[in-house]
């Protein structure tokens, strides 16, 4: 019954204006606002600052500032595995395998559409078909930016409005569609295994998605666009950080058939850091 109920809540709950209001409390520069809410903050979660470049919390200007922190140089040493694939984030295994008839798995009983998750675009997703992906969730105490999974050129970037559903487990095994139906902005890359998406997902209070190379994304603007890149396309190395998020959620990797192989010691809901070896190339 508690988990109806927290699902029946979210459908019932103004998702952007609860977002919005967040976002304004996230960017507050006030120190009697700002410095209690990120020590309750670090002390619920149990956020390890000693990880962070500045440890003092309150020595940020801001709950977003804290929430993006870098960390130290040492924290999070990239896997050097020729021919790796990197975890992008921080946080959990969701769920990882092959995409299959088009559709991706999201948890018990519930599945949702490649093309749907691109924005709709058929040809896009065509690329994908057969794949492989792994979805990782970024809990609130986890390090929330997203870094390169494997070296690319940035092909596109697709911003698609939707809802902004909790992305926690209870959610997914009970939201049908959850990853194709909230916020999102879809990062695809030309690399030396092919075609990568990275899928920012947004989420519940999210109040904004950023990339490296067009700054603040999510949300401007609620309608569909999308940005074609050429010859001055960004090319991001294995590693490079490529966005945040300012409060966390989800990152979705997708490759083409046959392009890599997932490690077997990755499994849902293995706890994973970003930079550590996830696959490698087929």
């Amino acid at each position: 019954m508690p988990d109806r109920l927290f699902i029946l809540f979210q459908y019932l709950l103004p998702h952007h204006l609860l977002s919005r209001l967040a976002g304004c409390l996230a960017n507050c520069t006030w120190g009697w606002v700002k410095n209690p809410f990120i020590t309750w903050f670090v002390k619920r979660y149990q956020v390890d600052m000693s990880e962070a470049q500045e440890e003092n919390p309150t020595a940020y200007s801001s709950f977003n500032d804290f929430f993006t922190r870098a960390l130290k140089p040492d924290a999070r040493p990239l896997d050097q595995t020729p021919g790796g694939i990197l975890c992008p984030a921080d946080g959990a295994i969701s769920q990882l395998g092959k995409i299959e008839h088009g559709r991706i798995f999201q948890a018990k009983g519930h599945s949702f559409s490649v093309q749907e998750l691109l924005g709709g675009n058929a040809e896009l997703a065509a690329d994908f078909q057969g794949g492989e992906f792994a979805t990782v969730y970024l809990s609130p105490k986890d390090y929330h930016r997203v870094h390169m999974p494997f070296g690319g050129t940035l092909k596109e970037m697709i911003y698609v409005p939707g809802k902004l559903f909790s992305v926690n487990q209870t959610t997914a095994e009970n939201v049908p569609e959850l990853f194709a139906r909230n916020e999102r902005v879809v990062c695809l890359f030309d690399t030396e295994a092919g075609p990568m998406a990275v899928v920012l997902v947004g989420a519940m209070i999210v109040a904004s998605v950023e990339t490296v190379w067009a700054g603040l994304v999510a949300p401007p603007s609620r309608t569909l666009r999308s940005t074609a890149y050429g010859q001055a396309a960004p090319k991001l190395e294995k590693g490079n950080e490529m966005g945040r998020f300012k409060l966390g959620s989800t990152a979705i990797v997708l490759f083409g058939p046959e392009a890599i192989h997932w490690s077997e010691a990755l499994k849902a809901g293995a706890s994973v850091q970003m930079g550590q070896l996830m696959g490698s190339v087929a």
